[in-house]
């Protein structure tokens, strides 16, 4: 898979005096999590990040999307069972299905739609062939991003990531696990924790730092989310790091002034480091269904969102949603959350997804 343009990042900022007055930095608090020993190579190669065995996400996925394949595959073979043709009855209980699923409306008409003009063309014969038709359409929107699903490291300087979503999504502990996983990958990885509104959301972060022995900036509750960043940025710089993974407050996506400071904490980034952040990342929780698409629409408004990650699609039967944002949004997603251990943050990929979705015994035979 194809990866982001190599570009060289300087480390100074542009910035003149005038702009500096907004960056002043507050002081630091540096919880440094940092196992002894750890050596950390430099290489001046862009790095591929983040890739695992597709043949392990596939066994987790056909457990952990029991739900959503119930809600979806199981009822559209049960609808077909003993069915020997296609009538314009069984098509309507299918778009029935398939928004139940919460594939979409639009997303379901337009599948409703392709299968109509098939059988106009006797193309589809029988239900199992529509079956397969409809599992190639929706393969089809998971493949359509036209960005790398691959996240590749910048030349030079540290990969800056701002990660983005509403209160409650999972946010924080999914950046919890995507240090992890960076870690794992050898990566050197500082967090940054910009969600000074609450204390509880700086906490959590330092615990996962523990928990996964990266070092944490942090400043009280009530600090000035563009300073602590600033203070972040300063300090990784300095330090050689790799990844700066910065958490933002929760915030809904109907607060104008609160979308409005993501503006500010973007352009703080971006002075800092030019060229950054490299990837804003929003994260979405798949049992919210299609307030998901509402949320994305709004976030891209304010911010250039440049990636997703789907988090406890385990728990839910609405992991249908998946289809509906790919086929709605130009955006790729990177992460899926199948569970609540610090390995179930899986890389996303999309024709393992489609299959797993429509998994079952019968399939494998």
């Amino acid at each position: 898979m194809l990866g982001w343009f190599k570009k060289t990042f300087s480390s100074e900022s542009e910035s003149g005096e005038a702009e500096k007055a907004e960056l002043v930095p507050a002081v630091e608090e540096v919880v440094d999590n940092t196992p002894a020993g750890v050596d950390i190579e430099e290489t001046v190669e862009p790095k591929s990040i983040l890739h695992e065995d597709v043949g392990v996400l596939f066994q987790r996925l056909t457990r952990k999307m029991a739900k959503t394949r119930g809600s979806l595959v199981k009822k559209v073979d049960e609808l077909f069972l003993g069915k020997k043709v296609i009538d314009p009855e069984l098509l309507d209980s299918l778009e029935e299905i398939l928004i139940m699923a919460d594939i979409g409306a639009e997303t379901t008409m337009e599948l409703v739609d392709d299968a109509r003009e098939k059988l106009a063309r006797d193309e589809l014969s029988d239900p199992l062939v529509l079956r397969k038709t409809l599992q190639d359409k929706i393969t089809e929107y998971l493949l359509s991003s036209d960005t790398p699903a691959e996240l590749v490291m910048p030349e030079e300087g540290p990969f800056v990531i701002m990660v983005v979503g509403v209160n409650g999504v999972g946010k924080t502990t999914t950046i919890g696990k995507m240090a992890s996983k960076f870690t794992r990958d050898g990566q050197k990885v500082l967090l940054v924790a910009a969600d000074t509104f609450r204390a509880a959301a700086v906490e959590q972060l330092k615990i996962w730092g523990e928990r996964v022995g990266v070092p944490v900036i942090a400043q009280d509750t009530g600090a000035d989310p563009s300073a602590v960043i600033f203070d972040g940025l300063e300090y990784a710089e300095k330090r050689g790091f790799d990844v700066i993974i910065i958490d933002t407050a929760g915030r809904l996506h109907t607060k104008v002034n609160l979308m409005e400071e993501l503006k500010k904490i973007n352009r703080v980034i971006g002075k800092k480091i030019p060229g950054a952040p490299h990837e804003v990342m929003l994260v979405l929780d798949a049992t919210t269904g299609q307030n998901g698409i509402s949320q994305a629409r709004e976030f891209s408004k304010t911010v250039e969102v440049t990636g997703l990650a789907m988090t406890k699609l385990d728990g839910t039967a609405k992991g249908g949603i998946i289809v509906n944002i790919c086929r709605e949004f130009d955006i790729p997603i990177r992460f899926i959350g199948i569970g609540e251990q610090v390995d179930d943050l899986r890389d996303f990929d999309p024709a393992e997804f489609a299959e797993a979705l429509f998994y079952t015994e019968e399939t494998q035979g």
